[in-house]
């Protein structure tokens, strides 16, 4: 191929020789071009490496086939690829430090039987007198609860986290760990409302931990995989998706709860409460708490980790948690509800001498920002309420009949104006 370029370029040449001078200057740019040509072509010579799959002109050199060898190794990595799945992995990191929790409690029950009648007309002495039946023996009786749930461990020195209607009112805790070991444990602390508790585990360790993730950075329709002991099935394992984020628990029906929770359709059964709900790296985001039944059913819910963690923080160094409020119930905007606005919140009652009462805030303002931050739904308000804390302070920007307005409320504990 170079003895032919080397005779194009002698008859351009040759062109140029006999006084063609349009010739003679297109002769000059094609053989500048064709030596160049000329000087790739050489150094690919040169370089044997990169023949494999290189286009050069048009021409491409087949790639080399592969051996049997490397086909039969390629194989074998895709099959162990197949076998092990990211779920495997992220339960071997979150796994060990999963437990189950096993509480007893004592209940005093009424002994005898009252065959149906009233209770009151077989202690009436006369009536049994009468007929012939013996004086009544009131014989207290108690009789043991059991129930189980699951934790984890989510300090070294031996912290667990659970869910409170696992060990509210328990007599004794024992805690199972991985390979059958049984400890017993004590509650550290538990708050209602959140439905949260922290568990120490007697004894000196050492104990699995399990890694904690960041539920502020979940995405809807990124994987979950829940982690527990669903009725008295150890170390069971379930998976699906973040489906919602937010879901306040009074929409749900739950009035007795404040809380945002994580909505997701991996399968939560009796028992799970309390256990993770890990992302797919193994990291807990979220604390199972409750599974929708009835209509709907297949719907599980979770506590965010981060949430998890400030309460637990409060219950490990206090023994109980703060919760602020303002004193308002609250509903969002809506189009066509005659606020006229495209975001905030709308209040739908005010307290009698609560915080906002106080302050001046009425029933139909809309807040539409705290501080410098919009607000869009009634659970950033109640968040930005738990960051200011009991005696913080807040600068409501409100709308009342299109005029804009601020005023500064001032949180307080909760229990006070139940």
């Amino acid at each position: 191929m170079l003895t032919n370029l080397r005779a194009s370029i002698g008859c351009l040449w040759h062109g140029k020789q006999e006084g063609n001078h349009a010739l003679g200057v297109l002769s000059l740019a094609a053989y500048g071009f064709i030596k160049l040509l000329v000087v790739v072509m050489a150094g690919l010579r040169a370089l044997p490496w990169l023949g494999s799959g290189l286009v050069v002109l048009g021409l491409m050199t087949p790639p080399a086939p592969w051996s049997a060898a490397a086909v039969r190794a390629q194989s074998a990595v895709s099959a162990s690829l197949n076998r092990q799945s990211f779920v495997a992995a992220a339960v071997r990191r979150a796994g060990p430090a999963v437990v189950t929790i096993d509480t007893e409690r004592t209940v005093a029950t009424s002994s005898g039987s009252s065959g149906g009648l009233p209770r009151g007309l077989l202690n009436d002495p006369m009536f049994r007198q009468f007929f012939g039946m013996p004086q009544l023996q009131q014989q207290p009786s108690q009789r043991t609860e059991r129930g189980q749930g699951s934790g984890f461990i989510f300090q070294v020195d031996g912290l667990i986290l659970t869910n409170a209607h696992v060990v509210e009112k328990t007599d004794r805790v024992t805690v199972g760990l991985q390979g059958g070991r049984r400890v017993e444990g004590t509650v550290v602390g538990l708050d209602r409302l959140t439905d949260l508790a922290v568990v120490r585990l007697a004894g000196g360790g050492p104990w699995p931990v399990a890694p904690l993730g960041n539920s502020d950075s979940l995405q809807v329709g990124e994987w979950a995989i829940a982690v527990g002991n669903p009725y008295g099935l150890d170390n069971t394992v379930t998976m699906g998706i973040i489906s919602n984020l937010n879901r306040n628990a009074s929409k749900l029906g739950i009035t007795d709860r404040r809380l945002d929770l994580i909505q997701t359709d991996a399968a939560i059964n009796p028992g799970n409460s309390g256990g993770p709900l890990l992302n797919a790296d193994g990291e807990i985001i979220g604390i199972n708490t409750l599974v929708r039944t009835g209509p709907g059913a297949g719907l599980g819910f979770a506590i965010p980790i981060n949430r998890a963690r400030d309460i637990a923080k409060q219950l490990i160094t206090t023994g109980r948690v703060s919760h602020p409020m303002i004193g308002v119930s609250l509903d969002g905007v809506r189009p066509g509800d005659g606020t006229g606005l495209s975001q905030g919140v709308r209040v739908m009652s005010v307290q009698t001498s609560g915080p906002s009462a106080r302050a001046g805030l009425q029933k139909g303002d809309v807040i539409v920002a705290v501080g410098d931050q919009p607000i869009s739904s009634p659970s950033q308000l109640v968040t930005a309420v738990e960051r200011a804390g009991v005696g913080g302070s807040l600068l409501l920007r409100i709308s009342r009949s299109g005029n804009l307005m601020q005023l500064t409320v001032v949180p307080v504990q909760m229990a006070p104006l139940r």
